[in-house]
């Protein structure tokens, strides 16, 4: 099955070497399921010819917010409403949650709460707790017309969307592992992140985390296309 990756974003330099780009950090995240993956480079104009150039498609993170200008992002927003409308399986982490929501109607900001890094858990509908790497400011502060929330924190409201059900996308990092999220704490964190809260995520590194279930979530959500037709 053939997924499209739209990469928005950059790993770091000095952490790429080891950990890849978060395209690839996507590909090894759901290797053996019998996916064919394609990397687009958003950030450098490159963009599918039609939705249908994939069975399925998954937006990463990135260091940008979906509000701001840049070049991409009005035709990144289109492509978005071109999958939706075709009733194509979609996936968004991070900033891909977030530019999910502002391309469908939805609103993004930079959370006047501050960070969420590291360890968190969010609360499901049904009570249950998926534990997952944060790294973020921005949040989605108003949903769109036909997304509900399916996970929250106090502090993350709208932390897991979905509209219908084509459309997942969660506001932590699933493809973060430990040494990636450690990297980021020493080499990126520091002077950007508030000292106690870089601190607390360190603390929290040796916590598990549901990357497993969330790749088998992710799993299910794209090969419905194929039940479908």
């Amino acid at each position: 099955m053939k997924i499209g990756i739209l990469q928005t974003g950059r790993s770091p330099g000095d952490l790429m070497g080891e950990f890849g780009e978060y395209g690839e950090m996507f590909t090894a995240m759901l290797a053996g399921r019998g996916f064919d993956f394609r990397i687009y480079d958003v950030l450098a104009g490159e963009f599918p010819k039609a939705p249908g150039d994939m069975q399925g498609w998954l937006i990463t993170g990135s260091k940008f917010g979906a509000y701001e200008d840049h070049s991409w992002i009005p035709p990144l927003e289109d492509l978005i409403r071109a999958i939706h409308s075709e009733n194509l399986p979609l996936i968004g982490v991070c900033f891909g949650h977030q530019i999910i929501a502002q391309a469908l109607g939805g609103k993004v900001e930079k959370f006047d709460g501050g960070w969420s890094v590291g360890h968190v858990e969010y609360t499901l509908q049904d009570g249950s707790t998926l534990p997952l790497y944060a790294w973020h400011q921005d949040q989605v502060v108003e949903l769109p017309t036909g997304a509900r929330t399916l996970g929250s924190t106090d502090f993350c409201k709208h932390a897991v969307l979905a509209y219908g059900d084509t459309i997942l996308t969660i506001q932590p990092h699933p493809e973060f592992d430990q040494g990636f999220v450690s990297g980021l704490i020493e080499k990126r964190g520091k002077g950007v992140v508030p000292d106690d809260l870089l601190h607390k995520a360190a603390q929290g590194l040796g916590q598990s985390v549901a990357q497993e279930q969330i790749a088998d979530t992710f799993e299910k959500l794209l090969k419905q296309e194929n039940s479908n037709g």
